[in-house]
């Protein structure tokens, strides 16, 4: 996807969109790094926007793994779901308020990571709230949420949502993020 049609969408969509740019590799590498891909997961990606960690996530999955993708801009979802066919890979344009709607639409029965690109620092607090309740219901004992952000403000709620946080920073991304790794 070009700088230009990445930045049309964030003007149409302010209110959906938090990056002023496309996530780094380095993003990525950091997103990433305590998913264990010998074994074969189910994974949900909210919020793909243009797909730089769908691509990297599908590069290192098992054969047999899952990946399904929520995006609510369809301008996005229909990019993403032009660009990727893998068996292994669903995209729906849809909110992540509604992911367990999805998963048993889907029949992905359970769910081992939720990596987010949520903007939680721009979502209305009861949305934002709704989405994180919704990821814990659908996540597995042993499961991850895995959320990028710019600053801190996400830190406090997911504490209280989460009984570990682990929080990582990368300063090769525009702008530098903070990787929040949550469990149970």
């Amino acid at each position: 996807m070009s700088k230009s049609n990445f930045i049309n969408e964030l003007v149409k969509n302010e209110n959906q969109i938090g990056a002023i740019a496309p996530s780094s590799k380095y993003l990525a590498q950091k997103m990433l790094a305590k998913i264990d891909f010998s074994t074969d997961l189910n994974i949900v990606e909210l919020g793909p926007g243009t797909g730089v960690f769908t691509s990297k996530l599908l590069k290192r999955m098992s054969p047999n793994s899952k990946l399904l993708s929520l995006e609510v801009n369809p301008y996005f979802a229909s990019k993403i779901r032009k660009s990727v066919q893998d068996s292994r890979f669903q995209i729906r344009c849809d909110s992540a308020e509604n992911i367990n709607t999805v998963l048993k639409q889907t029949q992905f029965l359970k769910v081992d990571y939720i990596i987010s690109s949520l903007p939680l620092a721009v979502l209305p607090i009861r949305l934002k709230l709704r989405i994180i309740n919704e990821c814990k219901l659908v996540l597995g004992t042993e499961g991850v949420f895995i959320q990028f952000q710019y600053s801190l403000n996400a830190k406090d709620l997911l504490y209280k949502k989460f009984s570990s946080v682990d929080i990582t920073f990368t300063p090769l991304n525009l702008p530098p993020a903070f990787v929040y790794h949550c469990s149970f």
